[in-house]
């Protein structure tokens, strides 16, 4: 039997997630279907009788957006939610802004591939001189980081992620799980994925393979020294979610008319 539980997701479709495009630390809210994805979530585990004490975002829109929603239909907007940088997706550097599609018609579909789920390649860095780069570091909330903005990343790989999510997990979400406490991470496809590398062991070459869709939880139940007793459950109707699986997927590819 579980010691501990701990439901995890990637947050609701975004706006720029619909059109298909690099994302990561640009704040953009929920899309409708994304917003239909949170309350959805919500539904789901409401009716499977979970009670949340204490949530965890990201400082993006997104991702705390999502997490309201989730609260809201389980009649739970009381709990808590705490907020922390090192939670956000990964930094994907210059690609922010651009189009995966016509990424993977100039640069080759496994190329991409690379950039977004490989473990330890780095995307090129962002500039001075892109066009969000003013609007991500001018933005008040990484004032209040526990790193200086001189510091926070212009690029990350997805061992970058998890070396800057450790300490937050060790440090903040651990005890409280220890605690007793039930806990929902409302976060993304990469700091999730970075989460589940480190919980369950996944190798660096297998975690290419791992693609997480939006709005839907994972369940890890663990032991006392929080190793999973088995492997994370996507909870929910699994046909439907295999083919939000192969869309997350699909994204990386070279639309049909293109080929």
């Amino acid at each position: 039997m579980a010691k501990y539980r701990l439901v995890l997701l990637r947050h609701g479709e975004g706006a720029w997630t619909k059109e298909n495009r690099f994302c990561s630390w640009v704040d953009q809210k929920l899309s409708s279907d994304g917003i239909k994805e949170a309350q959805n979530c919500g539904k789901h585990l409401k009716a499977l009788g979970f009670e949340f004490d204490l949530v965890f975002t990201s400082v993006l829109s997104r991702s705390i957006q999502t997490a309201w929603l989730i609260l809201e239909e389980m009649g739970q907007e009381w709990v808590p939610i705490q907020s922390s940088w090192r939670l956000n997706e990964r930094h994907y550097g210059a690609l922010i802004g651009l189009n995966r599609a016509e990424m993977a018609l100039n640069h080759g579909e496994e190329q991409v591939k690379i950039w977004r789920r490989s473990y330890d390649v780095t995307p090129p860095p962002i500039s001075e001189s892109h066009p969000y780069y003013a609007e991500i570091y001018n933005d008040r909330r990484y004032k209040c980081s526990d790193v200086s903005q001189e510091n926070l990343p212009k690029a990350e790989s997805l061992k970058d992620v998890l070396d800057r999510l450790l300490p937050y997990w060790n440090e903040k979400i651990v005890p409280e799980l220890k605690s007793g406490k039930m806990i929902l991470i409302s976060a993304h496809g990469n700091s999730s994925r970075a989460l589940l590398k480190h919980l369950e062991g996944i190798s660096d070459e297998d975690i290419i393979n791992v693609t997480l869709p939006t709005g839907v939880p994972i369940l890890l139940e663990l032991d006392e020294n929080l190793h999973p007793l088995g492997p994370h459950q996507f909870l929910g109707d699994q046909e439907a979610i295999q083919a939000a699986i192969k869309k997350v997927e699909d994204q990386g590819k070279v639309k049909s008319a293109e080929k």
